[in-house]
C-alpha cells in the first residue's frame, strides 16, 4: 500500500519479491451469499470456501506459501527471516462458515460498554465510516455519526469477529506445526503481533480509528528457544497442531507480562535475540542516519516475574523520578475537524487539522487533541481542542473521562517530553 510506496519495500527490505495471494483481489467483491441467494459485499461474511474464486481464501494461500518457503529453508540450511502477514480478522469478516459453530449466537453478548461515554470529546469519536459502506450495514440505514447499530446485528459482528480470529488461529497453528515438521523449531525465534486493535461496540464505536485501548493495543508474543521455554528433546514437537473443532482446552497464557511496551521496540528486540548489533537510538532529526531505532530492546523483560515487577513499582521511593521514568506507550490519531464527519476516520494529509496524542502507562491513558499543521507536520500544544484522562485501576474500559475535573499539568509536561 501507500506506506511502502506501493512497492512492498522490495528490494530494499526483502531478498525475494513479497508474495500476494492471488485471491486477495476478491476481498471486497460481492462474494457473501445473502438469505435471498444473491451475492453481496457484506461486513459479516461467513462463506463456503468451495464457492469462493479458485476455491480458497487469501490467508489459506499465505499459509501454504509460508510452509513452502519453510521447506526451502530446510533444504538451504541458511539463516532466514520470514514475515507472514494475514488479512483476518480485518474487515470484511470473510471466513469459512464452519467456524461459526465455535461461537453460538445465543452465547454472544454486547460489548460491556456499548454506549458513547457522556464526557467523550466529539473529536475523539470515530463514526465507523468504513463499515457503513458494506451492503449489510447500509441496509440498516443507521443514523450518522453515532448510530447505534441494532443489538442483534452487533452480536452478529462480534460472533463473526471471534470466528475470524479462530480461523486465523488455525492458520497460525498449521504454520507452527510445519516449523516442527521441517525440524526448525529449536533454532527459530517466532513473534506474533498485529498492527492495531478493533472496537467491537465498546464506547458505541466500531473499527480502529481512535485512541482507545481496544484500537491501539495488540498482541505481542515471543517464542525464543531455550529462553521463553525449556529446551525440548530431539524429535519432540514444540507446536503440535490442535484442531479447534475437536480440542476444547482452557490454556493458560505462559509468561504474560504487565510491562507497557511499544512495537517500535520489536526491531531492537529481534536484533538482540539474534545476536546482532542493536541499532543506536535515533537523534531528534534522523533523516541523515542510515540505521537507528526509536525503540529499546525488551529482552530484559523476558522471564521477569510479576512479583519482581510489583516490587519495582512499590519500592520506588522517589515519586517524581518514578513518574518520569515509568514505561510509556505513545500513539496518535488525526482528525479533520472537532466533530465527526464523513472523513473523520481516514482523513487525507491535507485535511488533517487536529492530532490526538496519547500516552499510556500501566496506570492511566492521557490524550490531548491539539491543532495540527499538515504542511509542515507540526503540532501546536498551546492550542488544545480537547483532552481525555482515564485511570486504569478504577476505569479499565476507559468509560469515564476525568480530564476536565483533574489537575493534569504533570501529564501535559510529560507528553511534551
Amino acid at each position: 500500500g501507500v506506506s511502502s510506496n506501493y512497492s512492498d519495500d522490495y528490494p530494499y527490505s526483502w531478498s525475494i519479491p513479497p508474495f500476494h495471494p492471488s485471491t486477495e483481489k476478491y476481498e471486497n467483491d460481492k462474494t457473501c451469499r445473502g438469505k435471498d441467494g444473491k451475492l453481496y459485499a457484506n461486513l459479516v461474511c461467513p462463506v463456503d470456501v468451495t464457492e469462493m474464486p479458485s476455491g480458497t481464501l487469501p490467508d489459506i494461500q499465505s499459509t501454504e506459501e509460508a510452509i513452502r518457503l519453510l521447506n526451502v529453508m530446510k533444504t538451504n540450511k541458511q539463516k532466514f527471516f520470514l514475515a507472514v502477514g494475514y488479512h483476518k480478522p480485518h474487515i470484511p469478516l470473510r471466513y469459512p462458515q464452519e467456524f461459526l459453530k465455535l461461537y453460538p449466537l445465543e452465547n454472544i453478548t454486547l460489548a460491556p460498554d456499548p454506549w458513547v461515554p457522556e464526557k467523550l470529546p466529539s473529536v475523539a469519536y470515530n463514526p465507523w465510516t468504513d463499515i457503513r459502506q458494506r451492503d449489510d450495514v447500509k441496509a440498516l440505514n443507521v443514523s450518522f455519526p453515532y448510530g447505534p447499530l441494532p443489538d442483534d446485528f452487533q452480536r452478529q459482528i462480534r460472533q463473526s469477529y471471534y470466528a475470524a480470529v479462530s480461523y486465523l488461529d488455525m492458520q497460525v497453528g498449521l504454520l507452527l506445526n510445519a516449523l516442527d515438521d521441517v525440524g526448525l523449531s529449536n533454532s527459530t525465534i517466532v513473534v506474533f503481533t498485529a498492527d492495531h486493535g478493533w472496537s467491537l461496540g465498546e464506547h458505541g464505536e466500531w473499527a480502529k480509528y481512535s485512541n482507545f485501548d481496544v484500537a491501539t493495543r495488540v498482541p505481542l508474543m515471543f517464542y525464543v528457544p531455550g529462553m521463553t521455554t525449556s529446551s525440548v528433546s530431539q524429535g519432540e514437537r514444540v507446536f503440535p497442531y490442535l484442531d479447534p473443532f475437536s480440542h476444547i482446552l482452557g490454556l493458560v497464557p505462559q509468561g504474560r507480562s504487565k510491562k507497557v511496551v511499544e512495537l517500535v521496540s520489536l526491531f531492537s528486540t529481534l536484533a538482540e535475540l539474534a545476536g546482532l548489533q542493536v541499532p543506536p537510538v535515533c537523534p531528534e532529526t534522523s533523516f541523515h542516519v542510515a540505521l537507528c531505532t526509536e525503540g529499546a530492546s525488551i529482552v530484559r523483560y523476558f522471564n521477569v516475574s510479576e512479583e519482581k515487577v510489583k516490587e519495582e513499582k512499590d519500592g520506588c521511593d522517589d515519586s517524581y523520578r518514578c513518574f518520569n521514568e515509568e514505561p510509556v506507550a505513545f500513539s496518535q490519531y488525526p482528525r479533520p475537524a472537532d466533530v465527526p464527519q464523513w472523513n473523520s476516520d481516514k482523513p487525507k494529509l491535507k485535511d488533517i487539522r487536529i492530532m490526538g496524542y496519547s500516552m499510556r502507562t500501566i496506570d492511566y491513558r492521557y490524550t490531548v487533541w491539539v491543532q495540527f499543521n499538515p504542511n509542515n507536520f507540526s503540532a501546536n500544544f498551546e492550542d488544545v481542542h480537547a483532552g481525555e484522562l482515564y485511570m486504569v485501576e478504577t476505569d479499565p474500559n476507559q468509560d469515564y473521562n476525568i480530564y476536565n475535573n483533574t489537575s493534569h499539568g504533570c501529564f501535559f509536561k510529560k507528553i511534551l517530553g
